[in-house]
């Protein structure tokens, strides 16, 4: 028996009758040969963690714009605590922990530079708007080069959990619906330790009512918030946290978006100015000058129009590759 047929049975031996089986998978669009050694789901997850887009997130915003200090979030970090909360309540619910690490490793491949600022105004550019998550999955159907020269290929449950990680619809998995509800329980909590390492806001400024039911540190309010999962999806077909931990969770997610996400010290209008001119500066620019996009997206002009590639270019960026292009194409020079 291959190590790849022991690892599906060992699935079927110790996973629980909710859990989302390899062998079961729903497939991929494009058919492949089974590997030997790795479970379908797990080529998955190996396949984004060597892809360029994932290696791009360490240069690309969480909260705040370039950070000067080592120790703020960016979005890889970002994705990394995300897979560790998802796969301890994946394995605490003995559900599939390699399809919850895939699901959560790629489910920010798509974000822009510049964070949920340059997705705004991307979105505000863009004839058919610009929403990160459908560009996470368009990342790994179209723009990423893999076995099948298009794409990724993957698995239809990793390419679900990954376009529904955010939004009104659940993925259909129970994987992929952990991915969504730690996704918010990293952000929160690592958002509110940079906020306070920044300065931006004080502990003694966290609603008191929250911290008294949550948790008064990041660690413990981490922990407390996957035990509630954990205890209230056992045995249960959905993932769900309890009425009174959801509450406190989102009174604290509403506290951010007013002192933190949205506040003027973090998103200075000056700066964000500054974002827009270098978004819209650079999506014009490259309308007008499509061969200085890249080869490969070229050849897809055809296929998905001018917009649609200009998007895929501005919204593959770092922070520092954006500063850096626009600088090299509309500074000028001193004479040498």
């Amino acid at each position: 028996m291959r190590m790849r047929e022991q690892l599906e049975e060992q699935e079927y031996n110790r996973l629980s009758e909710f859990a989302c089986k390899s062998a079961e998978s729903k497939g991929r669009c494009i058919h492949e040969e089974c590997c030997t050694l790795r479970t379908e789901f797990q080529r998955d997850r190996d396949r984004i963690i060597h892809s360029k887009s994932f290696r791009r997130l360490m240069h690309k915003t969480q909260v705040f714009l370039a950070p000067e200090g080592d120790h703020f979030r960016t979005r890889l970090t970002h994705t990394l605590e995300v897979s560790q909360i998802s796969r301890t309540i994946a394995r605490a619910l003995a559900l599939n922990e390699d399809l919850t690490e895939a699901i959560a490793m790629g489910h920010d491949l798509g974000h822009t530079p510049f964070g949920h600022s340059g997705e705004k105004y991307l979105d505000r550019i863009h004839p058919n708007g610009f929403k990160h998550n459908e560009q996470s999955l368009r990342v790994v159907d179209y723009l990423e080069k893999g076995s099948s020269k298009r794409g990724m290929n993957l698995t239809d449950e990793v390419r679900d959990g990954i376009l529904n990680h955010t939004g009104k619809i659940d993925p259909y998995t129970l994987e992929g619906q952990i991915v969504k509800i730690s996704d918010r329980i990293a952000y929160i909590n690592h958002d509110i330790d940079d906020a306070i390492r920044a300065g931006i806001i004080k502990e003694n400024h966290l609603p008191s009512d929250c911290i008294r039911a949550l948790g008064h540190t990041n660690r413990e309010r981490i922990n407390n918030l996957v035990i509630d999962v954990v205890t209230n999806s056992t045995g249960k077909p959905e993932i769900i946290m309890s009425e009174e931990f959801l509450h406190f969770m989102n009174k604290l997610r509403s506290f951010m978006f007013e002192r933190v996400y949205c506040s003027s010290v973090v998103k200075k209008d000056e700066e964000m100015d500054k974002i827009f001119n270098i978004i819209e500066t650079l999506y014009d620019y490259y309308r007008k000058n499509i061969d200085k996009i890249p080869e490969e997206y070229q050849k897809m002009i055809g296929e998905w129009g001018v917009d649609e590639i200009v998007k895929d270019q501005i919204a593959g960026m770092t922070d520092r590759y954006a500063i850096n292009i626009f600088t090299e194409i509309f500074v000028p020079k001193g004479w040498q």
